[in-house]
């Protein structure tokens, strides 16, 4: 074991089994690991991160989320790997000293998020949400219209893991599918064309589904505001995953009870949990669920987690550039 491996100490929060624990071992090249998860709550929504107070202090390494306000038990932290793909908690000044790195669970998540979304824009297209609601009120009724996917135009807004996924699942049946990112110059899996934002505005009215999965950012927030929602179809449906506030609540509402455009899908809101006021849960348009398409919902996730935090301790051990860097 060299010199540096021996003042290093990961703790690792994740619901490991025996067997994993072991590659976590072999991986770490040395590196002294302690594990603190245990495997019996591999199937909460939540992974529990209970860190004692005597590893805290001595971790280099964290893998797990611990409550951003606890930052200052952990004097000696050179590398944090979150189960999230959001990380922005973290990244505010003064939670983490300088220089520490900080890597997330990007790319664990776009196969259960983007068939959530996928699930969504269905539901909406056939009325799905209402003859639910019917259903619950003991009411045979006709909800009228649908619509098909075939032959339209997905526009994914994000064109990352999730975008990617998403826009695969859309081609498959028989949509066409255009891409926004900052770099339209990177092209993604699924994505037909790709578009800087400069053209989003253009792109708006040709969408009969508009997909969000961008992160948190200044420039995205209130993305979709009452002008953009006006330049779209009035049988567009919106689908957002991605962050609460890249859609002006206010105005959303406003166009689904105006019928400006055909349905909304919601897996995240501004703010959370979304306020028993807010109009949005009464329109029969709006289909809303707690920010769940991500999270361990879908076992594939979990085990990509675990992936990525193995490789990293694996880098981490070898100090190589570690992935899914977030801030360094």
């Amino acid at each position: 074991m060299g010199i540096e491996n021996t003042h290093k100490l990961i703790v690792n929060c994740l619901p490991l089994t025996a067997m994993e624990q072991q590659a976590f071992i072999k991986a770490a090249y040395g590196v002294p690991q302690e594990f603190v998860g245990s495997a019996a709550h591999r199937t909460d929504m939540v992974w529990p991160v209970n860190i004692p107070d005597e590893l805290s202090a001595k971790a280099t390494a964290v893998i797990g989320n611990f409550p951003p306000s606890e930052a200052a038990r952990f004097p000696r932290l050179e590398w944090l790997q979150t189960f999230s793909a959001g990380v922005d908690a973290y990244l505010k000044e003064g939670v983490l000293p300088r220089g520490t790195m900080v890597t997330n669970a990007s790319g664990a998540y776009g196969q259960s998020v983007s068939e959530h979304m996928f699930a969504m824009m269905w539901a909406l297209m056939k009325n799905i949400n209402q003859y639910a609601a019917h259903q619950s009120a003991h009411r045979w009724q006709d909800a009228g219209p649908v619509l098909s996917p075939e032959g339209g135009i997905a526009l994914i807004i994000g064109a990352g893991d999730i975008g990617s996924h998403f826009a695969q699942l859309a081609q498959g049946v028989g949509m066409r599918t255009f891409g926004v990112r900052r770099h339209a110059d990177v092209p993604a899996k699924g994505i037909e064309k790709m578009y800087g934002f400069e053209r989003l505005d253009a792109l708006l009215p040709l969408a009969d589904v508009v997909a969000l999965a961008v992160p948190r950012s200044p420039q995205t927030h209130h993305l979709l505001d009452a002008h953009r929602l006006e330049r779209m179809k009035e049988t567009a449906i919106v689908i957002n995953a991605g962050r609460g506030d890249a859609i002006d609540p206010d105005a959303l509402a406003e166009a689904l009870h105006e019928g400006r455009i055909h349905g909304a899908g919601l897996d995240v809101t501004e703010p959370e949990p979304l306020p028993q006021t807010s109009p949005l849960w009464d329109e029969p348009r709006c289909l809303i669920t707690p920010h769940v398409a991500g999270g361990n919902h879908l076992e594939e996730t979990s085990e990509r987690i675990i992936q990525i935090a193995q490789t990293n301790v694996s880098r981490y051990a070898r100090q190589q550039e570690l992935i899914n860097l977030a801030r360094r």
